[in-house]
């Protein structure tokens, strides 16, 4: 017999194949439209990395947290730093309705919540993206960036240059014209956007080196230490955040505001406001943007409830 309570196993596989950006990205909007109570995560340090739970909630409509391990070290061992599991729940009844792979609802939610951004953000006709890291994340972002703007070139980066070399052999197989690159100065310089995907704890991406017009995408850090970019380019730049997380957790905006270089004022606004045209994106096609995320549990309940409405028809 069937045990109707017991929640359903939805594996990476069949996640991916139910949130393909061009339906994972107006599902965003919709939500950051919509909004839902989204807690500040809960984080606890462990001696080799941390635990993170994501809660959030839409009234009856719907309920998950999704629990994650961050262990930077792994990669030595030939592993993932990230690993993490959603626990989509019925929003009336608080029962258990699937445990969904959530490394691939967090890499895919990211990615596109990075080009819903960039829809509003990034010019019109940007066309070269640069790729700054070479792991699962950052492996997603030409497939995100690629349906909002017409992206023609790839180029990746990475510190160790044989992850840059392999992930851009996956990017042409997969049909992008896609390359590896290892002046990052040069490369930053050329590219219409950069989306850093790294576990950075030193800023990579320098504001001397963004063009005018360009878009930086800064994904990577997600606690006060970690840093993608300097404070030159966050002068340089007209600043958003994805949520108000980020004035607390992420290192390219917690360290430019303690040393004075940015005022809590001057950030432009964040990811609901740009969905609700409450706040203006681009303003000119010389003006130098830069998207700021830290991750949001409403964007993990957005994908988790796409991938449930699937496995449930």
């Amino acid at each position: 017999m069937t045990d109707l309570t017991a929640p359903k196993l939805i594996d990476a596989a069949r996640t991916g194949a139910s949130l393909d950006f061009k339906r994972l990205i107006p599902a965003l909007r919709a939500a950051f439209i919509a909004g839902a109570t989204a807690p500040l995560r809960h984080r606890h340090d462990l001696p080799e990395g941390a635990l993170l739970l994501m809660p959030a909630w839409r009234g009856s409509a719907a309920l998950g947290v999704k629990i994650v391990s961050v262990f930077p070290g792994n990669g030595t061992r030939g592993l993932n730093a990230v690993f993490s599991t959603y626990l989509l729940c019925d929003g009336a009844t608080g029962r258990p309705l699937a445990l969904i792979d959530g490394n691939e609802i967090t890499a895919r939610r990211t990615a596109a919540a990075s080009a819903l951004a960039g829809s509003y953000l990034a010019r019109a006709q940007a066309a070269r993206l640069l790729v700054v890291g070479a792991g699962h994340v950052a492996g997603m972002l030409p497939d995100a960036w690629a349906a909002v703007r017409p992206i023609r070139e790839v180029a990746v980066w990475n510190r160790r240059p044989e992850g840059a070399q392999a992930l851009a052999a996956r990017l042409r197989a997969a049909g992008h014209d896609a390359r590896a690159v290892t002046d990052l100065e040069a490369a930053v310089r050329a590219a219409d956007i950069t989306s850093c995907a790294t576990l950075a704890t030193a800023p990579l991406v320098r504001g001397e080196w963004l063009a005018p017009g360009a878009h930086l995408d800064l994904i990577g850090g997600f606690t006060p230490a970690m840093r993608e970019a300097d404070d030159a380019a966050i002068r340089a730049a007209r600043v958003f955040i994805d949520t108000e997380a980020a004035l607390r957790e992420a290192g390219d905006i917690t360290q430019p505001i303690a040393a004075g270089v940015l005022g809590p004022a001057e950030i432009a606004g964040d990811l609901a406001g740009l969905c609700r045209n409450e706040i203006p994106g681009r303003r000119s096609a010389g003006e130098i943007t830069l998207f700021k995320s830290v991750g949001s549990a409403l964007e993990d309940l957005a994908a988790a409830s796409l991938v449930y409405g699937d496995a449930a028809d």
